[in-house]
């Protein structure tokens, strides 16, 4: 007979520490936060919340000044990027995961034979009898809204639709862009999985495709073959910096590519792959714009999904890439459970989701699912110090989830979560 023993502990948690809320917008959850001068955007996570516009001039108060439904009610628009007065806003299948689990009922039912149950199916499937009509709905429907819409802003309440570029399967993840180009993480047709696909945006009405880059094994229309099943190897987008792309290659690692020509297929300048104990994907990777002792630093984030205990969470990397052709990882920073009261509860995240995408200075702001906002030190790239954290409380959305950061010119920061709300926070020290 074994025995258990078990004990009682009070766990005080600091959910905020060198930093004060200023203001807070109850908004539906998003994916994606953009800030340019007294104006927010915000690209939400599910329809029918689309993209929103918001007034920040009074931080207590902020006010949506515009909203943008998706296109249709099969799309969610959780990604926004902004250069001037021009905003692209992505559009892709929503649910896209789990519908795309129809693909495989017609081969189940197949092999099962005549008289094949929904009970039998969801069974293989791993979901609910209920959800196998809805599956089988979804596939006879379809999906051909996948793609981007470009926008004029001039008048922030009301935005004119430019153009709408459609691509192909779920359409666009995430997506970089600048006065000239879009960068833009997308399925394509003859490819499997997400590539990249660089758009002219010099006339926004008429975007033009000018390259496109694919790590070999994606392009099956190509006769090329791949040694993975599924949707784990593929671009989860591709970070402009100067006459580089830094391609986050989700359970690839990350590729660095040559962007000098972008009229040309991109090459490979540099590549790092994560060995097989590390659990999560690679999200984000971006170099730091200052070397420090004359190294050359870059950052890449996991992202955490479905945690089994005893193995890795998602957590923050710090790399070597002062030679492209030799690339190593040197320091990493991780945030322990203890740090947050959601762990645990269902349907929430722990681990590390993504960072402010602008690397101009030692600080680094990222966001833990649970774990809210953190921000390091990262004067000694080899020891990343925690030097103040911002967790908000449950709200309508339940626990934290924060998903996205970003910080305005004038030092304020804005944590959006992925369930609910937009937080304005501000340093202390």
């Amino acid at each position: 007979m074994s025995a258990t023993t078990t004990m009682k502990q009070e766990v005080e948690y600091e959910l905020s520490r060198n930093i004060r809320r200023l203001g807070r917008l109850e908004i539906q959850g998003g994916g994606q936060v953009e800030v340019h001068g007294n104006l927010v955007f915000v690209g939400h996570m599910k329809p029918p919340m689309g993209t929103s516009i918001i007034d920040v001039s009074d931080p207590a108060n902020p006010t949506v000044l515009s909203h943008i439904e998706p296109p249709d009610a099969y799309s969610h628009t959780h990604k926004v990027r902004v250069c001037g007065n021009i905003m692209i806003t992505n559009v892709e299948q929503d649910r896209r995961h789990f519908l795309r689990k129809a693909d495989k009922i017609p081969a189940i039912r197949a092999e099962i034979g005549d008289g094949a149950t929904d009970a039998q199916i969801a069974e293989r499937l791993g979901v609910k009898t209920e959800d196998i009509a809805d599956l089988e709905e979804a596939k006879a429907r379809g999906y051909y809204g996948g793609g981007f819409r470009v926008w004029d802003i001039s008048d922030p309440r009301a935005p004119k639709l430019l153009s709408y570029v459609r691509t192909h399967g779920f359409g666009v993840h995430r997506f970089d862009m600048d006065e000239r180009h879009a960068y833009i993480s997308t399925e394509m047709e003859g490819y499997v999985g997400n590539i990249l696909v660089t758009y002219d945006i010099t006339d926004p009405a008429n975007p033009r495709e000018i390259s496109r880059w694919h790590m070999p094994g994606q392009h099956e229309a190509g006769g090329e073959s791949r040694d993975w099943e599924g949707y784990g190897i593929r671009l989860h987008h591709a970070m402009r910096c100067g006459d580089e792309l830094w391609a986050a290659c989700w359970h690839a690692g990350f590729r660095v590519l040559d962007a000098s020509d972008l009229n040309k297929t991109p090459k490979v300048l540099g590549s790092f792959e994560f060995p097989p104990a590390i659990p999560e994907p690679t999200h984000t990777i971006m170099p730091m714009e200052q070397r420090v002792n004359g190294r050359r630093y870059a950052l890449s984030i996991d992202e955490e999904h479905d945690h089994k205990p005893g193995r890795l969470h998602g957590f923050l990397w710090v790399m070597d890439v002062t030679d492209l052709s030799d690339i190593k990882a040197v320091a990493a920073w991780d945030l322990t459970e203890r740090a947050s009261p959601w762990v645990g509860q269902p349907g929430v995240r722990f681990g590390a989701h993504q960072y402010r995408e602008k690397l101009d200075g030692n600080l680094v702001y990222a966001t833990w699912f649970a774990g809210g906002l953190r921000v390091l030190d990262l004067s000694d790239p080899l020891y990343p110090t925690e030097i103040a954290h911002f967790i908000p409380e449950p709200g309508k959305g339940g626990p934290a989830q924060s998903n996205d950061v970003d910080v305005g010119e004038d030092g304020r920061i804005y944590l959006l979560d992925r369930n609910h709300g937009l937080d304005i926070l501000e340093m202390t020290t």
